[in-house]
């Protein structure tokens, strides 16, 4: 072969490695980001990158595009590795017609995810674009069509990652919406559906596009996004700590490691860390952090839904989804959201072999005319169904509060928990000891001299006789009652006796799950 096509080769993929050259790759790094290619080099380990369909043109020839070049076609595609493990990787090129999805960009996207599926491996998505290309009208639709196809056609079989890294508008954020997580930078990520001015003319509203669709708003308020950080770099770092936690796919284990930490490790602190006031708060992740493997936990969602905690920690190395309640919020009540958060925590656990801890302290569902018209029975019923349909190995500990409704809601062996360990602090009943009290003693505190000494009387007759963790063991709904110090070789021993479960569910094509 004659070295003229050797150079022709690496000439055409020097243009198309620019994007949209010099000029537009400086605009990107005034804004403080990083182009498609720079970002792609950062998340996989050094050299592993292999790109696809690099040479991919589009065919449009409206409004002048037959004139206009687009290296790549707006996007790169293409495998890796990161920590040794194959990883496919699609990043938007803002520098090349601003990231605008068309018919043939949109094909380099499902190409690889079609390969992901079919090799078994995670895909992230790194998302910066303007939105579909208008001069090509259908075409941009039928390629975002393809997209979410493709990613309803994946979920569940292997993780989804979408990186929102610049502006993600329209039709477009349904594709993150799709996946099983979404990172955002702070200042630099924008989500929604329709802009600022368009707001303004439908509406007459008038809002940033920061407060509308910015990183904190979807962390925060929408709960659209799991994760946010400061910088780009931050982002990729905490993407490679994420997927430590996930398998490449749903026939596998999350990746084990070799435990530094002590599986016997006995923590006398925790006998201690429970308010002798029930209803005095305390911080849940403080437990948590005593829990795990070295004391690391992956918070997911953590500015959302604060009364519930989601994330990952590792237990004896191995990777262990968690759900906990948290006392100090809302006093640990379970709401709208925080049902919401947690049915998506369990379902992506559960799909992706992740066994379930389920830290118990919950003194019932939030009460109130917003809750009740909101829907709260409905989403609500999803923790439960999400729960129901679980079946990798699930372990709870009810530390303190376990009431009503919200009792059997967080993972009760009546939802089908494998192994539930109880606190000597521990309150089981369907409803607190005060408002118990109340009802069933409402005559006798009525009718004494001294109401507020029987009252007070009739609490304690209540706890001593029902709310405690005693009565629920003794009819085999706990199957241990242990010392908080003992918890975390007791809860790695019932994993490890769990390790083998295997438990199918009837036949069905899918179920009827209460959106």
């Amino acid at each position: 072969m004659s070295n003229k096509r050797v150079e022709e080769l690496r000439q055409r993929k020097e243009n198309i490695r620019l994007g949209g050259g010099e000029k537009s790759i400086e605009k990107q790094h005034a804004k403080g980001k990083m182009t498609a290619r720079e970002r792609i080099e950062y998340l996989l380990d050094d050299g592993s990158f292999i790109e696809i369909d690099a040479f991919i043109e589009h065919r449009c020839t409206n409004f002048g595009m037959e004139k206009k070049k687009a290296p790549g076609e707006g996007v790169v595609t293409g495998y890796g590795t990161i920590n040794g493990r194959l990883i496919y990787v699609f990043a938007q090129d803002f520098t090349v017609i601003g990231g605008s999805l068309g018919e043939m960009h949109a094909a380099k996207i499902c190409k690889v995810q079609e390969m992901a599926i079919k090799v078994g491996a995670p895909l992230i998505g790194i998302n910066d674009s303007g939105g579909a290309r208008i001069q090509e009208g259908v075409d941009a639709l039928f390629g975002y069509g393809n997209i979410f196809y493709n990613n309803t056609k994946a979920s569940g079989v292997i993780p989804q990652i979408s990186v929102i890294m610049g502006p993600c508008a329209g039709g477009a954020v349904y594709s993150p919406a799709l996946t099983d997580f979404i990172f955002m930078v702070d200042n630099t990520s924008k989500m929604f559906i329709t802009g600022p001015q368009v707001i303004k003319t439908v509406t007459g509203e008038e809002v940033s596009a920061e407060e509308l669709g910015g990183a904190m708003t979807h962390n925060s308020t929408s709960g659209v996004a799991h994760f946010i950080n400061n910088t780009e770099e931050e982002t990729l770092d905490n993407i490679k700590t994420l997927l430590s936690f996930l398998p490449s796919n749903n026939l596998e284990d999350a990746p084990s490691f070799e435990s530094q930490d002590d599986i016997n490790r006995i923590e006398e602190k925790l006998n201690e860390i429970i308010p002798e006031n029930p209803n005095k708060p305390y911080d849940m992740k403080d437990i948590i952090s005593i829990l795990g493997d070295n004391g690391e936990f992956l918070e997911v969602q953590p500015y959302y839904a604060q009364n519930i905690m989601t994330g990952f920690m590792r237990l004896n190395g191995r990777s262990v989804g968690i759900i906990a309640n948290q006392p100090k919020v809302l006093a640990g009540c379970l709401d709208i959201n925080a049902s919401d958060k947690a049915a998506r925590f369990i379902r992506t656990c559960d799909a992706f072999n992740i066994p379930l801890l389920t830290l118990v302290d919950v003194p019932g569902f939030l009460p109130g005319t917003g809750q009740e018209y909101g829907g709260i029975i409905r989403h609500g019923a999803k923790m439960l169904y999400a729960y129901s349909e679980a079946t990798v190995p699930k372990v709870t500990v009810i530390l303190r509060k376990a009431y009503g409704g919200a009792y059997i809601a967080m993972c009760s062996r009546h939802l089908k928990s494998d192994f539930v360990l109880a606190w000597p602090s521990a309150e089981i009943a369907v409803m607190g000891p005060e408002g118990a009290a109340n009802i069933i003693f409402r005559k006798e505190i009525k009718n004494s001299e001294d109401a507020i000494k029987t009252r007070s009387e009739k609490i304690g007759e209540y706890r001593d006789t029902v709310a405690n963790p005693y009565v629920a063991a003794s009819r085999g709904y706990i199957d241990d009652v242990i010392e908080p110090q003992l918890t975390r070789p007791r809860i790695i021993n019932a994993f490890d006796m769990l390790a083998s479960k295997r438990e199918e569910m009837p036949a069905k094509k899918h179920g009827n799950l209460p959106l």
